[in-house]
């Protein structure tokens, strides 16, 4: 894969290349134009010059063979051709460096023509009775022209080849914060999450080391959330299992209701662990990227009766469900799977605390767009210190018989889902809020 600093010096040394090459173009062909104007004039001064020495020299005949100049007798530059000729177009003088062919002199000014089959460019001067017509070869001024053009080209090309090794070197030292960040994060340990100090640092990077260090902290959180997790796990699946291990050896060295008794406890023991095991996996899902939508929409009522169903079978007959009028039967706008689970849980943890002969209340009302579920026991109640500690995992008060992970499950499915939960802890029970988005109709 191409490298940051070749690509940008590629996009960059492109872009730089087009701009110099249009402007050395535009140069060049203003200095060519320039060019072809000075030896046009210098056509005309030739011409000039060449009528103000015939005027100072003795009347040339009017007819004849032609007399012949030499191009130093008529101040003529190196190169050019002079003819001077009558109005009927008699050739009365003309320079040795003059081809064989007559030159036209019958325009004025200035004409392209084809001489011995060469082109040429001439100029025509009138002075009273005579034509001075002025002509260099059309080769000798394009050779002349590109080497200017090539002397003028020379010094762009090599200040265009060093602006472009310049580029390179300023886009590698304008990266060089990008490899002492590269550097610092190779030499750092596995297992190091400590925030990166790089300095000095270009004001554009800071943004990057800080989410970079924003990223070190929320690994490191999440590290220690799955240790605590770990060990928590651990020590709540031993006390289980262990009591299970203790049952059954009682039961191996009993008989009769003893051993019944001690088999039954090691069942409970058993059930204990399937629920725990059961609502850890839920908490590693909820937590983690899988996919619980399996199609599967149910209004606010159907959440609601599905849950009674799910809890506790030999308990659900204590639950009253109170349906607010006006409740939409539009589906709520999250995975069923998810809402049934979280609601499940809130009315499995008010069973709990709830004395066996007194109901529990769940009530549904529409909130705008939101759908509102009310969970009410008629338990004890919770502390307002502890109220904090609700949904953390495995924390349990001296009165809870569960495995604590209930109400943490709930919290994972309220800040997956965008839902909202709240406490209300009062003398005569705790009440429970969990307000759940409701898809437009």
């Amino acid at each position: 894969m191409m490298s940051l600093r070749l690509r940008l010096s590629l996009t960059l040394g492109a872009a730089f290349a087009l701009i110099w090459a249009l402007a050395a173009a535009w140069m060049l062909s203003d200095l060519r134009n320039q060019m072809m104007f000075s030896l046009d004039q210098r056509l005309v001064a030739s011409a000039r010059m060449v009528a103000g020495l015939l005027e100072q020299l003795p009347p040339l005949p009017t007819k004849g063979d032609g007399t012949h100049f030499s191009a130093e007798q008529l101040s003529i530059p190196g190169g050019m051709a002079c003819q001077v000729s009558s109005l009927r177009g008699e050739i009365l003088a003309r320079s040795h460096g003059t081809p064989e062919q007559v030159l036209e002199a019958e325009k004025m000014g200035f004409h392209d023509q084809m001489i011995d089959g060469a082109p040429w460019r001439s100029f025509t001067l009138a002075r009273g009775d005579l034509r001075i017509t002025t002509a260099d070869r059309q080769i000798e001024r394009e050779a002349l022209n590109m080497s200017v053009l090539l002397a003028a080209s020379v010094p762009v090309g090599v200040a265009l080849l060093g602006c472009l090794c310049l580029l390179w070197l300023g886009i590698g030292q304008g990266l060089a914060p990008l490899n002492r960040m590269r550097d610092a994060l190779m030499r750092r340990n596995a297992d190091s999450l400590e925030p990166l100090q790089i300095h000095p640092l270009p004001s554009e990077l800071r943004p990057l080391l800080e989410t970079q260090n924003q990223l070190f902290q929320r690994i490191g959180k999440t590290i220690e959330r799955e240790r605590r997790l770990t060990g928590d796990a651990a020590h709540e699946l031993r006390s289980p299992l262990t009591a299970i291990k203790t049952h059954l050896q009682v039961a191996r060295m009993t008989e009769g209701a003893a051993r019944d008794q001690s088999l039954a406890r090691a069942e409970e023991g058993a059930d204990r662990l399937h629920r725990t095991l059961e609502q850890l996996l839920l908490l590693a899902r909820v937590e983690g990227s899988l996919s619980f939508d399996d199609g599967v929409h149910c209004n606010a009522e159907q959440v609601a009766r599905l849950a009674i169903q799910d809890s506790a079978s030999n308990e659900s007959r204590r639950i009253k469900l109170h349906l607010a009028p006006g409740l939409s039967d539009a589906p709520v706008q999250m995975p069923a799977v998810l809402s049934i689970a979280a609601l499940r849980n809130l009315l499995d943890n008010a069973l709990r605390h709830t004395p066996d002969d007194t109901d529990v209340e769940l009530s549904l009302e529409m909130i705008g767009q939101r759908v509102r579920f009310q969970v009410r026991d008629h338990g004890p109640g919770i502390a307002a210190d502890d109220i904090q500690h609700l949904t953390q995992r495995f924390w349990r008060n001296g009165q809870s018989t569960g495995c604590g992970l209930g109400l943490a499950i709930v919290q994972a499915i309220v800040q997956r889902c965008g839902c909202s939960l709240h406490f209300d802890s009062r003398p005569d029970g705790l009440r429970v809020e969990l307000t759940m988005p409701v898809q437009a109709c």
